[in-house]
């Protein structure tokens, strides 16, 4: 591969990784100003606006047709962007942004698992052993190795909404390989417009309810700036940056770059004058050395296949197992 498409890829999904770590901070200054459900809907409705003008300068109007298919795009939306959004954000506010950061990074080894349920496409035992170590290391950070604690002042509950959230980005990432004559730009897009009803629809629920209240326009204004990174920074420039340097450096080297989430939380918690334990450094390297330890597993069990296809002619090109193919907005 060439040397310039390869930094120019590692640049690319290092500013993604960096935005989406940054995400979980953020959040945390706007949460006792903005409830989950009115900033998960005011987050995708702006969002999906951008990526449907994005999709129709690139790809025009016909782009915009479902083909048939907008059910199944609106249940794989639905579960990623209001599962994703909604479970992280009433997550946070019962945890901590370097727990929701390490539990997201466990995703990739989640895709094995979830690839198992739903299409019987069982992983590789080396992949069901480094997802054991991961989770031990994800235990570590939110008990800082007292696993007796793990639901103490309601952080065990915050964390295992979060844990639900990062699977159902799983399940929507995984949908997208459903919709092979669709972009990564279309299957964003479309799949971003038609959760809204479901994001709306619960939102409108919990305001009627008593749940949430409807935040005055001088509360929204108030953490403007929060919105314009969650939304600006987040979800459009971290989605397209991250589906840009998958394209140039493939979905099994870009993965790897998820571990930059969990290590910017920590960076900017640090800065923050937060003081962290070892333990829970401990725990993060097991989690960030369980995803890369697999990635080469994965790499050493395929090798061997490509010479073969070589000699036959055919494409040895695959998604490796315990990975799941982000070409969506987060």
């Amino acid at each position: 591969m060439d040397r310039v498409i390869s930094l120019r890829g590692a640049g690319l999904l290092l500013m993604a990784a960096t935005a989406w770590g940054g995400l979980f901070p953020v959040v945390m200054v706007t949460l006792p100003v903005l409830d989950p459900f009115h900033m998960t809907a005011i987050r995708y409705g702006i969002t999906a606006i951008i990526f449907v003008g994005l999709l129709v300068l690139a790809e025009g109007t016909q782009a915009l047709k479902l083909e048939g298919r907008g059910l199944r795009a609106a249940l794989l939306g639905t579960a990623g962007f209001a599962g994703l959004g909604l479970l992280l954000f009433v997550g946070l506010q019962h945890s901590r942004p370097e727990h929701g950061a390490i539990i997201m990074a466990t995703q990739p080894l989640v895709a094995a698992v979830v690839a198992w349920w739903l299409r019987g496409v069982r992983p590789g035992r080396g992949t069901l052993a480094f997802l054991g170590v991961a989770l031990v290391g994800v235990l570590l950070v939110v008990t800082k190795g007292r696993f007796t604690g793990v639901f103490v002042g309601g952080t065990g509950i915050g964390d295992l909404m979060m844990f639900l959230g990062a699977v159902s980005w799983v399940i929507y990432s995984l949908g997208a390989a459903d919709f092979p004559s669709w972009s990564p730009l279309r299957y964003t897009a479309l799949t971003c417009m038609l959760s809204l009803p479901a994001i709306l629809g619960l939102t409108m629920i919990a305001t009627a309810t008593g749940h949430v209240s409807t935040p005055s326009a001088g509360d929204v204004e108030s953490v403007g700036w929060q919105l314009a990174y969650i939304i600006g920074i987040a979800s459009v420039l971290g989605v397209l940056s991250w589906n840009a340097g998958n394209k140039l450096l493939g979905v099994s080297n870009g993965m790897l770059f998820i571990n930059f989430v969990p290590v910017t939380v920590f960076a900017i918690r640090i800065v923050q004058g937060h003081q962290f334990q070892p333990i829970e450094f401990v725990g993060a390297a097991l989690v960030i050395g369980a995803l890369i330890a697999n990635n080469v597993v994965v790499r050493q069990v395929a090798a061997p296949a490509q010479p073969d296809a070589k000699k036959t002619g055919r494409s040895s090109l695959r998604v490796p197992a315990g990975t799941a193919k982000p070409e969506a907005c987060r």
